[in-house]
Formats: structure tokens, C-alpha cells, sequence
């Protein structure tokens, strides 16, 4: 038998699984990626991202405005993603965050952005989903600020910042998921940082169709893929596949309690 695990964030309504996703799903419950959240990146596309989430028992979603995406997409309301939120397949607020590698001179648009989807997470309970990209200091600022104002939870999704940031997100109780980034060989640094953090913080995420692992670096990332990088993981902490799998499962029912109660509700627990 293969052990269970999650893909917490994958993006099932991208173009490279059109056609495909009942097979992407089969391959993932066969590698023992029994659920997975599709994530929402442009608000207008969440009716398509939902209508996968309703059309698959294994598939969750979430929704929100990606920091790239900020400046070209009306700004999202705390009111429209709390009402999102009322689905009972939608579990998480984002992905939301900062990307300054390649949309800097959108700042302050990201910042106003992020701050929406904080208080919407509050406001749920919902997990907040972060992007963070070479704007370290501006993201522990802001996600510090905002907790103190009111705590939310939240996921550090495809961690690979630094480890300033990274202790910062986990000294606010967040957690950080671990992406095929954490799997390639030159990523020493960043397992580091991992093994430097709680194992019941960790979450494992493929962030298909990008970022495949090793051995499928280069080539199009699935959800079944999940499993190479929980294998490295479960070196990283030391452990045996099965027990990082159960324990990384059980850190996802921790903070997506939406998606663990409605699996439970379903008779599936």
C-alpha cells in the first residue's frame, strides 16, 4: 500500500492539463496523492477552478489574486472572497502575497492586495496562501503587522525564501510548504531551513504544472509527483516515507480544517 499524502497547492485549470485531468487524477490517487487543492489565481476564473473542485471528489480550491497578476486584475473585496468561502469544497484565501523578481513596480498595488485577502482569511478562518518572492522584509512586515491586528492562519506555499523570513512566518504559527525546489539538487540551503523547522509545520506541494522534482525535472509537474519531494522531505526530517506523508497529512487537516471536515462528512476519514 502507498501511503497518503496531499498536494496543498497545485493549478488544475492551467491550459497544460486540459483534457487530461481525470488521468492526472488517477496517476496522483495511484502514487497516493489522495487530495489536492487547486488554486485560483484570477478571480474571474474561479467558476472553471470551481466546477474541477466540484467535479472531482479528491479536489479542493481556493481562490484569489496573484501579487503578478495585481495590477491587471480588478482588486478583489474582503466581501467577494468571504462569499467565495461559503462553498463547501473552497478551503483556502489566495494565492495572495508579493512577487518582486518580476512585477516590482506594482508595490504598492500587491501590498493594498495583500492586505484584502489577510483580512478575508480573518474574517473566514480560512488558511491565507502566500507568495513570496525577493520581497522578504516588506512580506514579514506586513504578515507581523496584520497578525497583531488579528490572527489568521497561513501557509508559506513553495517556501524558498530565506530563513529570516522563514522563521518569521513560523513564529507567527504559520506553516511552510515544501515544493519540488526543496528536491533539486542544489537546493542545500533551502532543505536546511526546512530541517530547521517543525515537522508538524510542514506542508508538501507540487505547484503544477511548474516545478517538477527530480526525476521529472524539466518536463510537466502533476500532483502524483508530490511523492518525489515528500520522499526528500522525509529525509530532510529523518524519517520513513510513511510516517512524513502521515504527518505532513496530518498538518494539512490541521490548517485546512474545511477540506478535513468535509472528507470526514463524506465518510472518507
Amino acid at each position: 500500500m502507498t501511503a497518503d499524502i496531499v498536494d496543498s497547492h497545485c493549478h488544475l485549470d492551467f491550459p497544460d492539463f486540459e483534457g487530461q485531468l481525470d488521468a492526472v487524477i488517477a496517476r496522483a490517487a495511484e502514487a497516493g496523492v489522495t487530495r489536492m487543492v487547486t488554486i485560483c489565481t484570477r478571480l474571474r476564473n474561479e467558476p472553471a477552478v470551481r466546477a474541477i473542485a466540484e467535479a472531482h471528489d479528491p479536489v479542493f480550491y481556493a481562490a484569489g489574486t496573484h501579487p503578478m497578476s495585481a495590477a491587471e486584475e480588478p482588486l478583489a473585496t474582503v466581501e467577494q472572497l468571504v462569499a467565495l468561502a461559503a462553498h463547501p469544497k473552497f478551503v483556502g484565501i489566495g494565492e495572495t502575497g508579493l512577487d518582486y523578481h518580476y512585477t516590482a513596480e506594482s508595490k504598492a498595488v500587491q501590498k493594498q492586495s495583500l492586505r484584502i485577502h489577510i483580512a478575508a482569511a480573518r474574517e473566514t478562518g480560512l488558511p491565507l496562501i502566500i507568495h513570496a518572492r525577493d520581497a522578504d522584509d516588506d512580506m514579514a512586515q506586513i504578515l507581523t503587522e496584520e497578525h497583531r491586528a488579528g490572527p489568521y492562519p497561513c501557509v508559506m506555499h513553495c517556501f524558498s525564501s530565506s530563513a529570516t523570513l522563514g522563521r518569521a512566518a513560523l513564529d507567527l504559527g504559520f506553516y511552510l510548504s515544501m515544493s519540488g525546489i526543496a528536491a533539486f539538487p542544489r537546493s542545500t540551503e533551502l532543505r536546511e531551513i526546512f530541517a530547521a523547522a517543525p515537522v508538524d509545520r510542514i506542508l508538501v506541494e507540487t505547484d503544477s504544472p511548474y516545478l517538477a522534482p527530480p526525476p521529472h525535472r524539466g518536463k510537466r509537474n502533476e500532483p502524483a509527483f508530490t511523492a518525489h519531494t515528500a520522499r526528500v522531505g522525509a529525509e530532510v526530517f529523518g524519517l520513513s516515507y510513511e510516517d512524513f506523508a502521515a504527518r505532513t497529512s496530518a498538518n494539512f487537516d490541521r490548517l485546512f480544517a474545511k477540506a478535513a471536515a468535509w472528507r470526514g462528512a463524506q465518510g472518507t476519514a
